[in-house]
C-alpha cells in the first residue's frame, strides 16, 4: 500500500492538494503526512495535527447521538417526528420517523437539495450566514417546506433531516447539540483537538477553507454557516478520526447491538453502495468490504473510511476543496488491485 504513490498520482493532474492524511493498517501506522498551508497568509504548514472542517463527515456524530438516546429509551427508531418533536412542521408527512431522518428516506424537501443546487454558498442570500449561529436558525430554511417523496420511499439525501435531528437531541437533553456532542462522544472517545469551532473564532492549530475562484484564493468564511450542528460542521483531526472509529468499533460509544445496527445496510443507492444509519457502506460481491463518511463544503472536503479487512483505515482532510476524494479512490485502487 503506497498513499505517497495516490497523492503523487493526484497531483499529477496539476490539483495541488491541501490536507492531512493518515493510514494504519493491522500492524500500526503506515503513513501520516500535512499537504499544503493550514493558512496561507501566515504560511503554516498543514499537519496530522490539524484541525480540519469536515461538513457532513459528522452526520455520523448526529446519528450516534440519536441512537444513545434510543438506548435510554427517550424515542424509538419508529417514533414518529410528530410525537417526539413539539415544533410544528406543517406540511410535512405525519409518517415520518426517527428511523427514515436517519436514513435520508424522510421523503421531505430538503433545504440544500444536492439534486437540484450545486452552490451551497447561494443559500445565504437570504440567510446571513453569519446568524445561523444554533440549530433552530435553520427553522426558516426547512420548517414550511413540503414533501418531495412518501416517507420510505427512497433515498434522497437530506440535510434538513439530520437539522431535525439535532432539534431533538436538544430537546431531549436540555442541552445544545454542540454541547451534547462535547460531552457525549468527543469526550468519550478521547477526541481532545475536535469541536464545533466558530469560523471567526478559530483555535490553534485549525486550517482555514480555501476556494478557488479561478484567479485567487479566498477563505470559506462567507460560504457556510458561522458554526456548523447537526448536518455538518465539526473540525477534527486525521488522529481523532482514527479515535472515533476505534470508540465506535469497540463499543464503546454504543451497544453492540445497536453498533451492528448503525453499521447494518438499510438503503440502497447502487449495486456496491448503501446506507446504514449516519454511515455508508460498500459491498462487493455481496460482503461489506468498507464503511466510510464523507463531507464537501466550499473549502472543505474529506473522507474516512474503514476497511473489513486487515484493519485499514484511511483518514483524508482537506481544506482547498478538493483531493480527499480522489485520493481514496486512488488508494482503494492500490489496496484492491482495481
Amino acid at each position: 500500500m503506497n498513499l505517497d504513490e495516490a497523492i503523487w498520482l493526484y497531483s499529477e493532474e496539476n490539483i495541488p492538494f491541501a490536507g492531512a492524511v493518515f493510514a494504519k493498517n493491522l500492524e500500526g501506522t503506515v503513513f501520516e503526512q500535512g499537504y499544503g498551508y493550514a493558512n496561507r497568509a501566515e504560511k503554516i504548514n498543514n499537519s496530522p495535527a490539524t484541525r480540519f472542517g469536515i461538513a457532513s463527515g459528522c452526520k455520523i456524530l448526529t446519528a450516534v447521538a440519536i441512537l444513545q438516546l434510543v438506548e435510554k429509551k427517550l424515542i424509538d427508531l419508529d417514533t414518529s417526528l410528530k410525537d417526539c418533536l413539539e415544533i410544528s412542521f406543517p406540511n410535512f408527512d405525519p409518517k415520518i420517523s426517527i428511523r427514515h431522518l436517519l436514513m435520508h428516506s424522510s421523503g421531505i424537501q430538503d433545504y440544500f437539495d444536492e439534486e437540484f443546487m450545486s452552490d451551497y454558498a447561494d443559500l445565504w442570500k437570504s440567510l446571513p450566514m453569519y446568524a445561523v449561529t444554533s440549530t433552530q436558525s435553520f427553522l426558516p430554511l426547512i420548517q414550511n417546506n413540503g414533501m418531495k417523496c412518501s416517507p420510505g420511499e427512497r433515498f434522497s439525501y437530506c440535510n434538513a433531516g439530520f437539522i431535525i435531528l439535532g432539534l431533538i437531541v436538544e430537546q431531549l437533553t436540555g442541552s445544545t447539540f454542540q454541547e451534547y456532542v462535547q460531552e457525549n462522544i468527543f469526550k468519550l472517545a478521547g477526541m481532545n483537538d475536535s469541536g464545533y469551532f466558530r469560523l471567526d473564532q478559530l483555535p490553534e492549530r485549525t486550517a482555514v477553507g480555501y476556494i478557488d475562484d479561478g484567479l485567487t484564493w479566498r477563505s470559506n468564511i462567507y460560504s457556510i454557516p458561522v458554526i456548523g450542528g447537526s448536518d455538518g460542521g465539526a473540525f477534527t483531526t486525521v488522529y481523532d478520526l482514527e479515535k472515533f472509529w476505534n470508540a465506535l468499533l469497540s463499543h464503546s460509544l454504543l451497544s453492540e447491538r445497536m453498533t451492528e445496527m448503525m453499521l447494518t445496510p438499510h438503503m440502497s443507492i447502487n449495486d456496491h453502495v448503501h446506507y446504514g444509519l449516519g454511515v455508508w457502506i460498500k459491498k462487493l460481491d455481496h460482503e461489506i468490504v468498507k464503511y466510510f463518511i464523507m463531507g464537501s463544503d466550499p473549502g472543505v472536503e474529506m473522507q474516512s473510511s474503514v476497511y473489513t479487512k486487515g484493519n485499514i483505515r484511511i483518514h483524508l482532510l482537506s481544506n482547498n476543496g478538493s483531493g480527499a476524494g480522489s485520493i481514496a479512490r486512488k488508494m482503494e485502487e492500490i489496496i484492491f488491485g482495481n
